[in-house]
């Protein structure tokens, strides 16, 4: 590769780290394994950032990438999920607010982790990566009918989860 195209791999990579750690974060419910998981999105990237860069939308090769590298690490390995139950602590507001929205981190990720792989992508898509049914049904590699009857599906599987109620999310 160049050093024109390896700065530009250094820049895109800066850029995007932050949105694709959210990305496997929200997947894997492990800070750890979700920078794992990016790291090797990253990697994978790198070594074919000629082809991500001329996609026309490196953002939705990468994060198509993310995708597949986390559900690559439970072929490789069968790895079973052994999520935590405490969120990382991060900036943020102090006192009340702050102890409510752990609360309610904590409760979504609790519940986000029944959900199977696919529903937990596409809900971590749609609501907490804020695309559109057409923008994760690329990302998936699916249909967007394939999206909403997944959304769907694992939004009623959330509202009937217990430890939602018993957050009692806002």
């Amino acid at each position: 590769m160049s050093a024109e195209s390896d700065e530009q791999f250094r820049e895109f990579m800066r850029g995007r780290w932050p949105a694709m750690v959210r990305l496997a974060y929200g997947l894997t419910g492990d800070l750890g394994h979700a920078e794992d998981v990016a790291q090797g999105a990253f990697a994978r990237a790198y070594a074919s950032w000629s082809r991500v860069a001329r996609s026309g939308d490196p953002d939705a090769y990468v994060r198509r990438i993310v995708i597949n590298e986390n559900n690559s690490r439970f072929r490789r390995r069968r790895v079973a999920e052994s999520l935590v139950d405490a969120v990382p602590e991060r900036s943020g507001p102090r006192g009340a607010d702050a102890a409510d929205s752990l609360g309610d981190s904590e409760a979504l990720l609790k519940a986000l982790r029944k959900l199977g792989p696919r529903q937990r992508a596409v809900v971590v898509l749609r609501f907490w990566m804020d695309m559109s049914e057409a923008e994760t049904a690329a990302a998936l590699g699916c249909s967007v009918g394939t999206v909403k009857s997944q959304a769907s599906r694992a939004l009623a599987a959330l509202r009937g989860c217990a430890e939602l109620m018993e957050g009692e999310l806002q």
